[in-house]
């Protein structure tokens, strides 16, 4: 009798025991197809260089279609250059003086400005799509939303650079030194919006370069270059009177955006990620979607 009732008890609670249901990722569901967007795997060549040069190209349609604002641009740049002289920061004028007085340095300068840009960002992009393949995609997000969010700031905030201002006695030294090197000047300077300085993307993209680098690379050596190349950038875009200061902490603000959109993408900082896309485990977003989700 007494065992009847325990073995009649035991029934009745596993009956009446709430059934926990295990929320699975089914092939074929929405959150199947998020996940596997978002997990690491390895990039494609073919795909890679479409999407680069499709990406670059649209991008420079999109930069070169802001109306070139003159009036308002160069009434940006002089109200920048009233902030930066009340802030006690506006030495781009020296500077350029200054380094526009040593001929093979600012010659230099010129052509680091014009070829470095695309050099050693597409060099940075090879080198982790090749060694880093887990890691790939998640770091070109980086550069692609900061690039992205960059042209907002060309469209709402036109701005020329300091060779442009009137009165204010800045050198346009590819004019000058009769280099090639910025598109905005000489005989290339129809082919680019002249009053897209605000944010900077070679201060965007050379800081990308040099965090990637700094954050990947093993060898103390190229960790220690990859921290310069953006500090070497900055003297060049001030020196060379392309860009004012406060345009590099607009490149700065832009890159952190860049930062943010992969971080809440792909559940973690880009470095952070496996290095070889076998080596991923569950994608850290879904796991944390599926403790919320599972009835406890």
């Amino acid at each position: 009798m007494g065992e009847s009732s325990v073995k009649t008890l035991e029934t009745r609670t596993d009956v009446s025991s709430p059934v926990v249901v295990e929320t699975e990722t089914r092939p074929g569901s929405d959150r199947a197809l998020l996940s596997r967007l978002r997990a690491p795997r390895r990039p494609r060549i073919w795909f890679e260089i479409l999407l680069i040069a499709v990406s670059y190209w649209t991008y420079s349609l999109i930069r070169n279609a802001v109306p070139e604002q003159k009036s308002i641009a160069l009434a940006n740049a002089d109200w920048i250059w009233d902030v930066e002289r009340t802030l006690g920061i506006a030495v781009e004028q020296s500077v350029n003086h200054a380094v526009n007085s040593v001929t093979w340095l600012i010659v230099g300068m010129n052509y680091y400005y014009a070829t470095l840009h695309f050099v050693v960002t597409i060099g940075v992009l090879v080198w982790i799509y090749r060694f880093h393949p887990g890691r790939y995609a998640a770091t070109r997000l980086v550069l692609f939303a900061t690039t992205g969010v960059a042209l907002v700031g060309y469209y709402l905030y036109p701005l020329a650079p300091p060779r442009l201002m009137n009165g204010q006695d800045f050198i346009d030294t590819v004019l000058v030194h009769h280099t090639w090197g910025s598109m905005a000047s000489g005989n290339l300077k129809h082919m680019s919006n002249q009053y897209a300085a605000m944010p900077s993307m070679h201060i965007g993209w050379s800081l990308w370069c040099g965090l990637t680098i700094f954050a990947v690379a093993s060898a103390p050596w190229a960790r220690i270059l990859g921290l310069l190349y953006p500090t070497a950038t900055l003297v060049v875009i001030v020196a060379t009177a392309n860009h004012f200061w406060l345009d590099a902490v607009g490149g700065m603000i832009c890159l952190a955006f860049g930062y943010a959109v992969s971080r809440t993408w792909y559940g973690s900082m880009p470095h952070r990620l496996p290095r070889h896309p076998e080596q991923a485990g569950p994608h850290p977003a879904s796991e944390l979607l599926n403790r919320f989700r599972t009835p406890r």
